[in-house]
């Protein structure tokens, strides 16, 4: 008999320990998956609210309207056309073209589905249709169509597609997430749905890419953190490293000769940075990438961003070395590498990137506020110094000197990667950097589909936001 009665308390005990965990777990998917379960198209709740609340205005972070509804229900964005396609790879659009817009995503503020019971029962003695909450974001229309406009005017990448992005790197906050081409959300033509260029795709959140030379800034700290008197150590380039039965060439086949780290990092010698990934080893550089945020699943609380990948199948000598240099099956989006830079100039602390400012009722109630997260440590903050002073070099006297502007203080990496499409090699233009200044404390990525070199393509594109940056967004 006491056998049994021990039996069932410890069975008890089990049930109560599961329910707990079930309800934790339960709190903690909310939190975390809440957004991506409402904003399903298969969510029924979804769909019957969609068609019985007036949808709450989104404003950007200076007051601009960005979206509302019309007196005819129709939902309708900024009157300026330019300003309206340059938001909406990150409001969306009425029809959901855009995987995970602020309208799509946010669908639970906007649609009125937090609002309490005495709300819902106010507004139903009304008899006025229930209208969703209004939805303040950190992003600025008006950089937004800077951006876009600087893709028109640059012939150097007018009518290329591409991506930028722009963060606050203290906070976390994204000022910017430009996809190109864009479209007009209020005028969706047969043309547009039919383009070969894919204009409904994030590439700023959804293409992940190899990186080219702008890994090189992980291999670098993984050098850093890992051989002992790094920066004392001298590498030599031929101008080709053989590597198995393949070599691994720096651009127009340059040759460097005797060479240290930091002088690597500032001319982006490929051979260096295979070399250190040999001497590093596959399993170091996988750990300092994944330091950084590769490999891991991405479940931001305001953003859906495709996972960034550090291979760890089919590995040989030749594909580790090249991984040094960003390429081999290295892939990333460009709000990723964004971060890989914010984390330099952050101490090495790499934030969780945040698009939501604050939530309003209709009746004036907060519902949310921003609230920063450190998203996790990515390397030191030693090496984080030693990696801004080689960034800033790249900058004064490097690859990226078009990145430089007046008055500021730039911190860069250029790329170069090789890439496919449909086909073709190509090679995609890259720029990761930010400026060192607590007035402008951001972080910048440019990124160009088969653009060509991130020195002459990516870096100029940068100046320029860096110009309006400066010019526009200091913080008070």
């Amino acid at each position: 008999m006491k056998q049994m009665k021990l039996r069932f308390r410890l069975l008890t005990f089990i049930v109560i320990a599961l329910l707990f965990v079930s309800g934790v777990y339960g709190v903690y998917s909310v939190s975390t998956y809440g957004s991506r379960w409402v904003s399903s198209t298969r969510n029924t709740r979804y769909r019957s609210a969609k068609s019985s609340v007036t949808p709450g205005d989104i404003l950007d972070r200076n007051g601009v309207v960005v979206a509302s509804t019309d007196e005819n229900g129709k939902r309708v964005y900024q009157s300026n056309i330019l300003s309206r396609s340059s938001m909406v790879h990150l409001i969306g659009d009425d029809e959901g073209n855009v995987a995970n817009g602020v309208e799509s995503f946010q669908a639970n503020y906007l649609l009125g589905m937090q609002a309490g019971l005495s709300e819902r029962v106010n507004d139903f003695l009304s008899g006025e249709t229930r209208k969703g909450d209004t939805v303040v974001i950190t992003a600025d229309s008006k950089l937004h169509t800077e951006i876009v406009q600087i893709f028109r005017t640059n012939s150097k990448v007018k009518g290329k597609c591409g991506a930028v992005v722009v963060m606050n790197y203290q906070t976390g906050e994204v000022l910017a997430l430009v996809s190109l081409p864009v479209y007009d959300p209020q005028n969706i033509t047969a043309d547009i749905r039919a383009s070969s260029l894919h204009p409904f795709w994030n590439r700023a959140l959804q293409s992940t890419l190899p990186p080219g030379s702008t890994f090189k800034i992980i291999t670098a700290a993984s050098a850093l953190q890992n051989l002992p008197n790094a920066e004392a150590l001298t590498f030599n380039c031929t101008g080709a490293t053989q590597v198995m039965n393949q070599l691994i060439t720096d651009y127009g086949n340059d040759q460097h000769g005797d060479i240290s780290l930091a002088k690597a990092f500032r001319l982006s010698c490929n051979n260096t940075f295979a070399q250190l990934a040999l001497t590093l080893g596959d399993e170091k550089l996988r750990k300092t990438a994944e330091n950084f945020g590769f490999n891991d699943n991405f479940l931001f609380r305001d953003l859906v961003v495709e996972n960034s990948n550090y291979p760890t199948k089919n590995r040989n000598s030749f594909e580790i070395a090249w991984s040094g240099a960003g390429q081999s099956q290295v892939a990333a989006t460009p709000l990723h590498m964004c971060m890989v830079s914010a984390a330099i100039a952050n101490d090495g602390v790499m934030m969780e990137p945040r698009l939501l400012s604050r939530v309003q009722s209709p009746s004036g109630v907060v519902r949310l506020r921003y609230t920063s997260k450190a998203y996790r440590t990515a390397c030191s903050k030693e090496i984080a110094q030693t990696l801004e002073t080689y960034m800033k070099d790249v900058v004064k006297s490097g690859t990226g000197t078009r990145a430089r502007v007046d008055g500021l203080s730039i911190a860069g990496k250029t790329g170069s990667a090789e890439g496919n499409v449909d086909g073709c090699d190509v090679t995609h233009a890259w720029f990761t950097g930010y400026i060192d200044d607590a007035r402008y404390p951001y972080a910048v990525c440019v990124f160009v589909e088969n653009g060509g070199t991130g020195g002459s393509v990516a870096a100029p594109v940068a100046a320029e936001v860096f110009a309006y940056l400066r010019d526009h967004c200091a913080v008070q």
